[in-house]
């Protein structure tokens, strides 16, 4: 009788990745990002483990909505007061904070508990091409600086 794998935290080996969002939708780049940060492209993968990689997403404000949406989505939030609801325009949000913007989408497709707070943890979200992780010879996921989004790290 076969067991099944359960990868031990001590085990768990992490690389790093650049996602390059020039061009691309918003939730697209947030999915695949959101999907390295758990780990889900790895044959370790365990649910209640964080197996997942580091993400470096560049050039966040060449980002895309399609359709309606720069018009039409919001962002909300709430000081906790009686009246202190804020509403903020996609528009105005990718304007002033683009790096927010996205980090924020990838946020919204993680666990909304500890371990999704520890996943987050190794995002990192540039406004432009430049980023301080030279150092941890980050590896280019999917849409290279010269290549065609084909979907993995060997395309």
């Amino acid at each position: 009788m076969s067991t099944t794998f359960m990868a031990k935290t001590n085990e768990i080996e992490r690389s790093w990745y650049i996602i390059d969002a020039t061009g691309r939708p918003l939730g697209r780049v947030a999915s695949e990002a959101a999907r390295l940060l758990k780990g889900k492209h790895k044959p370790e993968y365990t649910p209640h483990l964080d197996t997942g990689d580091h993400v470096i997403i560049i050039n966040a404000e060449k980002v895309v909505l399609t359709g309606r949406k720069p018009e039409q989505k919001f962002y909300y939030r709430h000081s906790g007061y009686p009246g202190g609801l804020k509403k903020i325009d996609y528009a105005t949000m990718l304007d002033k904070k683009p790096d927010k913007a996205v980090y924020m989408a990838v946020r919204g497709m993680l666990p909304h508990n500890r371990l999704g707070r520890a996943m987050l943890k190794k995002l990192r979200v540039c406004r432009d091409n430049q980023h301080p992780h030279q150092a941890q010879k980050p590896v280019y996921w999917g849409k290279g600086p010269d290549e065609k989004m084909e979907g993995g790290p060997d395309s």
